[in-house]
């Protein structure tokens, strides 16, 4: 298993066999600090195709509305279903319970391009 994030502040954790890795997307901590208190969270429908970049989800706070983009691209397993009736689990544990979906990656080499947690925690430390 492991964990990678994107400059815009999302992570994805692959997981399973090589060829069937599965990618639980979310926001990290900062990113949560920043929004505040959420409100809504509205996550893709399953079986709707994303490419890396794409908008993916919506996160809505007391402060501001945010997209939440594609680390990777893939196909919409899930959509975490316990969001839409506490989404105050994204301020909880974002890195955790907090997830927004779960999506099949077609290309992990996109994986590449992404920061580790060493390299995450030093872009968010001169930011």
């Amino acid at each position: 298993m492991s964990r990678y994030f994107t400059a815009e502040h999302e992570w994805i954790e692959v997981d399973g066999p090589e060829g069937e890795w599965v990618g639980t997307v979310g926001i990290t901590e900062y990113a949560q600090g920043q929004l505040g208190d959420v409100v809504f969270v509205e996550t893709p429908a399953e079986g709707r195709t994303l490419a890396k970049g794409d908008e993916a989800a919506t996160v809505e706070s007391v402060k501001a509305a945010s997209d939440v983009y594609a680390p990777a691209s893939g196909t919409v397993l899930e959509g975490n279903d316990a969001l839409e009736g506490n989404p105050e689990l994204v301020n909880q544990d974002p890195e955790g319970e907090g997830w927004f979906y779960r999506l099949t990656l077609a290309d992990p080499d996109e994986l590449d391009e992404l920061m580790d947690e060493a390299a995450y925690e030093a872009f968010v430390a001169k930011l």
